[in-house]
């Protein structure tokens, strides 16, 4: 993982029509990874909103001052004020974010849709399951040489990219939780979904997408599978394809 020169970690508005999608970033990452699938669909006239989650943009030791019921304030908050603005709304979310999308999901019946980029619903990290006791004993664990996203297939895509070079361990915690919680959640989701996974994340459990297509409670939902993206799949080699599976969505449900 690493801070890209010249990239801002800041959260970013597109304005456009009525249909308003919110993007929603994963853990120790920050808004740019959802940037260019924000403007995509922002050139096809989708108002676009993507907030800094709390903790994230600075330095990795803030994510551990947090829990995931901020996060989710955020969440809410930023999907509060794009619904001010448009009628009709889509939230999309990478990784922990796709979690955050489920919870609202869980919470919101006027979203129309929601979209899950290589959704945590396992991991393959089994060190999150030790992190409640974890943490007690060690703020954070890997470095920047083995903590890298060495699952990107583009070497372009790590320059599209903002992030910590640690992983927080109180804050991993919270994402652990989170994931328990939203795990328990499924059957009661019944939004349309958009489920998206690579085969070579090696962040995910291999059969993350799948479970989560197979226990969420939603009769209208789509799973692809990728083949040539690690995690983040929003700035890798698949993107464009990412892009536009996430318009067509979106599209086919404000058509429907």
């Amino acid at each position: 993982m690493v801070r890209t020169p010249g990239l801002d970690p800041s959260a970013f508005t597109l304005q456009g029509g009525p249909v308003g999608c919110l993007l929603l970033h994963g853990y120790t990452g920050s808004p740019p990874e959802m940037r260019l699938v924000g403007e995509y669909l922002n050139q096809r006239g989708i108002t676009v909103s993507a907030p800094l989650l709390s903790g994230h943009g600075t330095e990795p030791e803030d994510l551990n001052r947090y829990k995931w019921t901020d996060w989710y304030a955020d969440a809410e908050d930023a999907l509060i004020e794009l619904r001010s603005r448009c009628s009709i709304l889509f939230v999309a979310g990478l990784s922990m974010g796709a979690l955050l999308t489920l919870h609202l999901g869980a919470r919101h019946s006027e979203i129309m849709g929601l979209i899950t980029y290589s959704p945590p619903i396992g991991v393959r990290n089994k060190l999150i399951h030790l992190s409640p006791y974890l943490k007690y004993f060690v703020r954070q664990w890997g470095k920047a040489d083995d903590n890298a996203d060495t699952d990107l297939t583009d070497p372009e895509a790590v320059k599209r990219l903002w992030s910590y070079e640690t992983n927080p361990t109180w804050g991993a915690h919270e994402v652990y939780k989170l994931m328990r919680l939203v795990r328990r959640e499924l059957p009661a989701i019944t939004r349309p979904i958009l489920i998206m996974q690579s085969t070579k994340d090696e962040a995910v459990a291999a059969n993350a997408g799948q479970l989560l297509y197979d226990e969420i409670g939603s009769s209208d939902k789509e799973f692809v599978v990728l083949h040539n993206s690690g995690h983040c799949i929003t700035v890798d080699a698949e993107r464009e394809e990412v892009f536009q599976h996430t318009h067509d969505f979106i599209a086919a449900h404000i058509r429907g």
